[in-house]
């Protein structure tokens, strides 16, 4: 199991999750909590109701209680950690935080969240908290969830939530669909591994949708020695893959010359074996690529059964924005 921060934010804004609601948002709204960008200290920045914040903060508590929100994931999965982030809340972030989590249906309201019908259970006991810092605190949780109740002890502000977890897809309405993209996150694909990202994590691979700029695609540094650059996916299934795509959006002097795609079945084997030699088949030979272009393969992907595993090779270096791997679901 990689650390929980190289797994993918199940609260993510573009994988669609949304804080539903605050019981107070006075000085910084809850939107701020999700949003991709880093937060930012403007100094003399100020509304009228006092220092703009880039973060979720409430008022200064004179009543008994806590303040908290409620979130709703952008994909359902299962909880491994938090990163709380407290970026500038110097001398009004919370003192500690905890979380409860259930699993309800995706369009469930507030109303209904509250309600007595949804059972909450605590993920995360009370914790303590830093101000200005990046808060890692692990779970261990193994059940699926789709929301969170995140508590704050007794007020203040935090920048940036992270819900990092393993995304738990329904695999028997997705093998009723056909086809699908065996390793996009949404299905439960994960970039476990690769030589390089400097530039561009490894995960922008997997995301939904084209790349929004050169950003949002996975980059390595120039290479200056022999070798090439390389990233090992994990399917969110065993799969058999019939089409890919490989889409180099954005990068125009910087996409690889070529790529090559390899599988390898490694049911009952350890991921840490698979940077080692253990089978992998060459799914795709290594073909010339174009800059900011999406390439379509399907005459020539290689026929080599249900796989677990897929390793994108890039001469030498650069950047891939996507990659597809189309395909069917393997029959239990």
């Amino acid at each position: 199991m990689p650390n929980f921060t190289e797994l993918i934010d199940l609260a993510a804004e573009r994988l669609g999750g949304k804080v539903l609601f605050a019981n107070d948002e006075f000085f910084a709204e809850k939107e701020n909590l999700l949003k991709a960008s880093k937060p930012v200290f403007i100094e003399d920045k100020y509304t009228d109701r006092g220092k703009w914040m880039d973060g979720w903060e409430t008022r200064r508590r004179r009543t008994p209680g806590h303040d908290w929100c409620i979130i709703r994931l952008g994909l359902a999965g299962i909880l491994r950690g938090f990163l709380v982030d407290t970026s500038f809340f110097r001398g009004n972030y919370p003192e500690h935080c905890s979380c409860e989590a259930c699993d309800a249906p995706v369009d469930a309201t507030v109303e209904q969240l509250n309600s007595a019908a949804v059972s909450w259970t605590e993920v995360l006991p009370q914790s303590l908290l830093r101000g200005d810092t990046h808060n890692l605190l692990a779970v261990d949780y193994p059940q699926r969830v789709t929301h969170l109740r995140f508590h704050i002890y007794p007020d203040g502000g935090v920048a940036r939530l992270r819900v990092f977890g393993e995304v738990a897809p329904d695999w028997e309405k997705l093998r009723a669909a056909g086809e699908v993209d065996l390793v996009a996150v949404e299905n439960g694909g994960l970039a476990i591994a690769s030589s390089d990202m400097f530039f561009g994590s490894r995960n922008n691979l997997i995301l939904p949708g084209r790349g929004i700029n050169m950003g949002d695609g996975w980059e390595t540094k120039r290479r200056r020695g022999p070798g090439f650059d390389w990233c090992i996916l994990r399917l969110g299934t065993p799969g058999v893959i019939r089409r890919i795509e490989v889409d180099t959006a954005h990068f125009k002097g910087n996409y690889p010359e070529s790529c090559q795609i390899e599988a390898c079945n490694a049911l009952g084997r350890r991921e840490h074996d698979l940077q080692e030699s253990l089978g992998w088949a060459e799914l795709l030979p290594r073909t010339k690529l174009q800059p900011h272009h999406q390439h379509q393969f399907e005459a020539e992907v290689r026929k080599v059964g249900s796989v677990t595993h897929v390793r994108l090779n890039i001469f030498p270096d650069g950047g891939v924005s996507r990659l597809r791997l189309f395909g069917t679901p393997s029959e239990k």
